[in-house]
């Protein structure tokens, strides 16, 4: 089975907002490693009507099963790595609970790397996981990515500063099945 059998990346469609709104003020959804707070409720649909939620600060695209179902989305932003915009970028992830330990996060984040490899100079990604959120550290593993060691209280999350685990995939590292 490949990637495109489990997940699709698809840009953000107007029909799509209101799902993406309810990630910043349902706390439900991305509890207990990423809530970081309620977010102002349409600051994605006036960025959406500026640019799609393509380019500027941080990039989404949506993920979808198969059929074309909203299942989350994948973002995107450049990493400050050597002084050099564009050339590392972070990745992010967030799925709504009912598509999680499913394979889907693994797919997309795969499907993410091969597009952002392909479309950009970029020669190194890498995404950060609390330390305590393994689902996701097996799922960047299986999407390439390698660990690369803990970052201290690098996230304030449930009111308090979390550990992080830090992956990394260049664009030289092999493929994953």
């Amino acid at each position: 089975m490949n990637d495109a059998d489990v997940a699709r990346l698809r840009p953000v469609a107007e029909r799509d907002l209101e799902l993406l709104q309810r990630f910043d003020t349902d706390p439900a959804l991305s509890e207990p490693f990423e809530w970081a707070g309620f977010r102002d409720p349409q600051a994605r649909r006036r960025r959406w009507e500026t640019d799609g939620l393509l380019g500027g600060a941080i990039s989404y695209l949506v993920v979808a099963i198969p059929d074309g179902t909203f299942a989350g989305f994948v973002c995107w932003w450049a990493a400050a790595a050597g002084g050099y915009q564009e050339r590392s970028f972070e990745i992010g992830i967030l799925l709504w609970p009912q598509y999680r330990a499913k394979g889907l996060g693994a797919a997309a984040q795969r499907l993410l790397a091969a597009y952002l490899f392909s479309t950009t100079i970029a020669n190194r990604l890498q995404a950060t996981t609390d330390v305590e959120n393994v689902a996701e550290q097996r799922a960047l593993e299986r999407a390439g990515f390698r660990r690369e060691g803990v970052m201290r209280g690098v996230a304030f999350v449930g009111g308090s500063w979390r550990d992080g685990c830090l992956y990394s995939r260049l664009r030289s590292d092999p493929v994953s099945p």
